[in-house]
């Protein structure tokens, strides 16, 4: 289940449709009723619903929305990008969700730039917004301790993030339960200049794997 709206502009995203105000006017809505007229006639026959985005936690009514869910019997897994701890200690509080995979964009330390005196904030780039740095780790934290089952993970974008970065950023959270690294795909995505970039090559990513692997208890390219 897709929902609407994100409060980050990574640009690197590929539902920009999901994202953009400009283009979510644009975009065709399932109502609420029609979608639980789906689920009903779904019963026996899926196992669970992911509610992805978009950033799911911005919405408030959330919490009453995954209710309905489990309601009638399905397991629900959350997609979020960890700004919202409040919203997700309150979905862990209640057992409303089942699994939690959670975005993690960058490390959390900042790079020089040209001219020396600019200094950018590896987090902030790659989400394309102004982070509380403070709201992730907090979200990390509330995770790893919820006996909820989970795992991070991080798209890996030439040009955004470098193997070091990666490194950094598996120390930083160690140790978690499972911790995947995300091929980048050109092409579509929010920002243009990025549809003729690379991607990594399947080597890089397992180099970068081998070298974090022992940070994690499963560590995976995706």
């Amino acid at each position: 289940m897709f929902l609407i709206g994100c409060n980050f502009r990574c640009p690197f995203c590929y539902n920009g449709e999901l994202v953009l105000p400009e283009k979510i006017k644009k975009q065709p809505v399932t109502s609420q009723k029609v979608f639980f007229e789906f689920l009903k006639s779904r019963i026996g026959l899926l196992d669970g619903v992911c509610i992805t985005g978009g950033e799911p936690t911005i919405n408030n009514d959330l919490p009453q929305f995954i209710k309905k869910i489990k309601k009638m019997g399905f397991l629900v897994k959350l997609d979020t990008n960890g700004t919202t701890p409040q919203m997700i200690k309150e979905l862990i509080k209640s057992r409303a969700v089942d699994y939690i995979a959670m975005d993690i964009k960058s490390s959390f330390s900042s790079r020089n730039e040209k001219p020396a005196t600019m200094v950018i904030n590896k987090y902030d780039e790659a989400a394309g917004v102004k982070v509380d740095l403070k709201k992730i780790r907090e979200s990390i934290d509330i995770i790893k301790k919820s006996g909820v089952d989970y795992e991070f993970r991080t798209t890996i974008v030439p040009g955004i993030h470098l193997k070091g970065d990666i490194v950094e950023l598996a120390r930083e959270i160690s140790t978690v339960k499972r911790y995947y690294l995300q091929e980048f795909k050109s092409g579509k995505n929010i920002n243009g200049q990025l549809m003729a970039v690379n991607p990594y090559s399947r080597k890089e990513l397992l180099d970068i794997r081998d070298a974090i692997a022992f940070l994690s208890d499963i560590c995976e390219v995706r």
